[in-house]
């Protein structure tokens, strides 16, 4: 390991994240790579069971709350609670999220509405229930947000608004909580191998247009690498961390993208798909993290956090 990295190890050891969605995918991922790095987690999700199996595999400290990210009330609990047990927090990761593809015109409007609830107004919920601490601990939040936040793809309205939101919401807070301590970044990803991923590619149409970009937008990057460089960027309490090294080069030239990819490039691949689209494509959330919120809504998850513990490792 260099110099430098180890330097930012130590830097995160025996500090107290908070990571939302922690479940599986990113979050799970998160969970792990920051744990090895001495950090204390608090694990946030709609998956009590699978919350548990991450917390109690984790080599260091935890704890995980089921609660909703778009619960004021429950995420605010959740705060006091994580104070409690942890006396700090140092680092809020707001990385729970939800998609859906498919045409704007045919979506059912409950499930495009909970991709913009989960990912903007959940980011904004957890932000406000955790900034109290983070402004006492001189903390910092990063917001996981993606590819789409650069650029249009069809299909995707939802995601794309709330990812170019939760963006939109990052840059704001950070002018009006930098002067007083807290650092705010936003973390870039591509597509990357989820369970998120996997589930939208499970619709052919979606699957064969996203194959179809420019390389390298069009492959899908493993998890891991990923995710080693969000917790990199954490470390150094970054303003704009990329998953993958070539998002980076997108912020020059994303101005370009909504006339290219909203004109003749994106209308030619619609219309190549038009057809197949019009059988139908998109029903509801994707994923197994997809499939988690909807049983989590149908049982009226909110309210006040189930807490479970978890013990030193």
């Amino acid at each position: 390991m260099s110099v430098i990295g180890s330097r930012r190890r130590r830097a995160l050891t025996g500090r107290v994240a908070v990571v939302t969605g922690a479940a599986r995918g990113v979050g799970e991922a998160l969970a792990r790579s920051l744990s090895a790095r001495g950090v204390r987690l608090a694990l946030v999700g709609l998956e009590p069971e699978a919350l548990r199996r991450v917390s109690d595999s984790l080599p260091g400290e935890s704890a995980h709350w089921h609660a909703d990210v778009t619960d004021a009330s429950a995420m605010a609990a959740v705060a006091a609670e994580v104070e409690e047990r942890f006396g700090v927090v140092d680092i809020v990761v707001a990385n729970a999220g939800v998609a859906a593809g498919g045409p704007f015109a045919d979506s059912d409007p409950e499930t495009w509405r909970r991709v913009i609830e989960v990912n903007l107004i959940g980011s904004s919920v957890t932000c406000r229930a955790f900034l109290p601490a983070l402004l006492a601990s001189r903390g910092y939040f990063l917001q996981v947000a993606s590819l789409a936040a650069i650029t249009p793809a069809p299909l995707m309205t939802a995601y794309c608004a709330s990812k170019s939101g939760a963006e939109a919401f990052a840059h704001c807070l950070r002018a009006e909580v930098g002067y007083r301590g807290v650092g705010v970044g936003v973390g870039y990803l591509s597509w990357t191998d989820t369970d998120m991923v996997r589930g939208a590619d499970e619709d052919a149409v979606m699957r064969e247009m996203r194959r179809s970009l420019p390389w390298p937008a069009s492959r899908t990057y493993p998890l891991e690498p990923a995710v080693e460089r969000l917790v990199d960027g954490i470390g150094r309490r970054s303003p704009h961390v990329y998953g993958q090294w070539w998002l980076r080069g997108m912020q020059p030239v994303r101005g370009q993208l909504p006339s290219l990819l909203g004109g003749p490039l994106g209308q030619r691949q619609l219309r190549r798909f038009a057809p197949r689209i019009a059988e139908g494509s998109g029903t509801g959330l994707v994923g197994a993290g997809g499939s988690a919120d909807e049983r989590g809504r149908s049982r009226g998850t909110g309210g006040r956090p189930s807490h479970g513990g978890g013990a030193p490792g």
